[in-house]
């Protein structure tokens, strides 16, 4: 399932290294607790990563913008904001601010249909306190799920039919069939539940398999579209943190956060090659529907 050992790209060593995507021909990433949003490019293997926008407030995860190349909508800080070449965020809403435990936004994506969805958690982890946001096309932001505690994802299959939501915290990730066209999730049923480490990133390939990252065991795991685990792989760093697939490459971060004595690899990005390609990253399509 996989070809050779995950090599380290890009001198960069990531504090909280997330909501890695492709697009455009280069990888797009987050360090979410210093509100960077950077951008390398895999040929070039030595050169430092790319500042594209950074904040004054956590950084969760981005999706480009359909037709509009340099804007992003991403989840940040207590909300969900639009990014743009030049000038301040365009805040959609903040629906997190002023909440009884104090919140962030975490991962995010967009949909087949061009939405974009986001995760929310309390910054001391509150059991329940987290919820799931969706935003429409025209920009209104609707809270779909709540009492999550550490979402992360979501990943959806390749129609939006069903969506893939770890909750981190459990250990577990559920599976929720997602109407296309109100975008409201149903009742999900368990999909895989973790004994050891963390379900985090995840993204589905072109088989419908499910890649994940497993925080706390310095390895990726591969499920079936039964559930039925299929391959592992392992890396350097203790805690990988996003994927994504690009083509038949793999790319994984991973995070420095918390560890008392970080190696020399941990919040170090990583590429190992795969035998099955992923599928295209989807955008946010601001004003249409696909």
């Amino acid at each position: 399932m996989s070809g050779g050992a995950p090599a380290a790209l890009w001198p960069d060593r990531l504090r909280l290294g997330e909501g890695i995507r492709a697009v455009d021909g280069r990888i797009v990433l987050v360090d979410i607790l210093t509100g960077r949003l950077l951008t390398g490019c895999p040929a070039d293997r030595t050169a430092p990563l790319t500042r594209l926008a950074r904040l004054d407030e956590p950084l969760g995860a981005v999706a480009p913008v359909h037709g509009r190349p340099g804007h992003w909508i991403a989840a940040a800080g207590t909300g969900i904001c639009l990014l743009t070449p030049d000038g301040p965020p365009q805040w959609l809403a903040r629906p997190e601010e002023g909440a009884a435990s104090a919140m962030r936004m975490n991962d995010a994506t967009a949909d087949p249909q061009g939405r974009f969805w986001a995760g929310s958690m309390a910054y001391d982890a509150v059991e329940g306190a987290g919820s799931l946001y969706r935003v429409g096309h025209d920009g209104t932001v609707d809270r779909v799920l709540d009492g999550l505690t550490v979402p992360n994802g979501p990943a959806f299959t390749a129609d939006g039919g069903a969506m893939y939501l770890a909750d981190s915290a459990k250990g577990v990730i559920r599976l929720y069939p997602v109407d296309p066209d109100s975008g409201l999730p149903g009742a999900p049923d368990t999909f895989a539940v973790f004994d050891r480490g963390s379900p985090d990133g995840m993204a589905v390939d072109a088989e419908g398999g499910l890649w994940t990252a497993v925080w706390g065991t310095g390895t990726v795991h591969r499920l079936r579209a039964d559930g039925t685990p299929d391959r592992q792989i392992r890396l350097p760093a203790a805690q990988p943190a996003g994927l994504c697939l690009d083509g038949d490459t793999l790319y994984v971060t991973s995070a420095r956060h918390g560890l008392t004595a970080p190696g020399p690899l941990d919040g170090a990005v990583f590429s190992v090659r795969v035998d099955v390609p992923g599928l295209p990253t989807a955008a946010y399509r601001q004003g249409s529907s696909v």
